[in-house]
């Protein structure tokens, strides 16, 4: 019965060569899990702010009996901010002078819903009011970020009272691991940066925090434009 020797490498640069093999396929393995992981990252950018230039500064009128301006005041001198057209709002033969005293002013859905459409001006000439009514769950930062950099300023209604929205700040970010964005940005909102028309002094500007803010007591924001013929 005759045996047979098994054969190893005489050397050692066998045994090497094969080692160098398996060490070659280990770390293409580990170069791609890291390509991989690099390909489903979220990447952030730094924090920016956008703001309504050239918003005027009204204040609302308060009442002469106790001091406090009344929430159709408030609203007056939201409006003239928001729409910047003296003769859309708010004075004397405006164009939605008559409009206001019918509307809630505590309610943005129906302050859209009476100021939207055509108003006659005490000259004769028709203002058309364009209003959009973002309800709680309609507020997206995309939206938003848009329209602060077309330099739209909105009314904004937190805890029951009335704001001008003039500002955000937002961060941008790529969820590459989320194939519905296919590598578009998102924008996340930080911010709002509202204006109190109640007060002329340090009081009037205002920060919404949506980081630590009860978003819950935010009753929407309104957007609204108006053009004189």
């Amino acid at each position: 019965m005759r045996c047979h020797r098994l054969k190893f490498p005489k050397t050692k640069s066998k045994l090497r060569s094969i080692a160098s093999v398996f060490l070659f396929a280990f770390q293409c393995i580990a170069v791609s899990c890291l390509a991989v992981s690099a390909a489903h990252a979220q990447f952030a950018f730094p924090e920016k702010e956008i703001r309504v230039n050239d918003l005027p500064s009204v204040t609302a009128r308060a009442s002469s009996k106790d001091g406090v301006a009344h929430s159709s005041d408030l609203l007056a001198a939201a409006l003239e901010m928001v729409l910047r057209d003296e003769d859309a709002c708010c004075g004397k033969d405006s164009a939605l002078e008559d409009a206001l005293q019918a509307v809630d002013a505590k309610s943005l859905k129906d302050i859209a819903e009476r100021l939207q459409g055509r108003h006659v001006l005490g000259d004769g000439r028709v203002t058309t009011v364009t209003a959009e009514f973002l309800a709680p769950d309609q507020v997206t930062a995309p939206h938003i970020v848009a329209m602060m950099h077309d330099q739209h300023a909105a009314l904004m209604m937190w805890n029951s009272h009335l704001y001008v929205l003039y500002g955000v700040t937002y961060v941008e970010s790529a969820d590459t691991a989320n194939d519905a964005y296919n590598g578009m940005y998102v924008d996340a909102i930080h911010k709002f940066l509202l204006q109190d028309v109640r007060y002329a002094d340090s009081r009037r500007k205002v920060v919404f925090d949506r980081l630590t803010e009860d978003l819950s007591k935010v009753q929407g924001v309104l957007f609204l434009s108006a053009k004189t013929e």
